[in-house]
């Protein structure tokens, strides 16, 4: 049981590393790192400042949601709210300004839920994501260069989205997981 608790055995350890690639959202990063066996190896990863991901209940008990078109595999996608955490940004303010960005939509209540790493292999990406309540509805602001529709669906629908694969985005795959377990007083 000692051996579960300690990870030195697996930790992999930087000697040293360079920014090979710096773009406007993304950087990435190859180091050369020490194995726990004392032999070498490159690491290359790519650089994320964090994003917050929303789940807004609307007071109807269905879900505010969104379709965007995805660039990177040509399609459009069902989503939750979410956008990049800013420099310096609070995750909770991301949120609120992501929500009303987005959708028009601000929340008098708001509940972390958890963080996720979505993709641990060549990010250090993570996502704070938050349940919204007791919605408001105003005006969307989209950023000039975003383009979504948004609309409200039950978690049964949600749920059976995921089940047949029209829902695919990890982000949101978790959070209708999340969404059953407190509908249903799990959690």
């Amino acid at each position: 049981m000692a051996d579960l608790l300690s990870d030195r055995h697996l930790r992999e350890t930087k000697i040293h590393g360079e920014l090979v690639y710096e773009g406007d959202f993304l950087h990435i990063q190859k180091d050369i790192i020490t194995l726990p066996d004392g032999k070498k190896a490159s690491r290359e990863f790519i650089r994320h400042p964090g994003a917050v991901v929303v789940i807004p209940l609307l007071s109807d008990g269905t879900v505010l949601m969104e379709r965007q078109f995805r660039y990177p595999l040509n399609r459009v996608f069902i989503e939750f709210p979410a956008g990049k955490i800013d420099p310096g940004e609070d995750p909770l303010i991301c949120a609120q300004r992501e929500l009303k960005e987005e959708t028009g939509y601000s929340a008098a209540q708001w509940r972390h839920l958890c963080t996720i790493h979505n993709a641990i292999a060549y990010s250090d990406e993570h996502l704070e994501i938050y349940i919204a309540e007791e919605l408001t509805q105003g005006t969307a602001t989209l950023d000039d260069e975003e383009f979504l529709e948004t609309f409200s669906a039950s978690h049964a629908e949600l749920m059976q989205w995921v089940r047949d694969g029209t829902i695919t985005d990890v982000k949101t795959v978790i959070g209708i997981f999340w969404l059953e377990k407190i509908l249903s007083s799990i959690w």
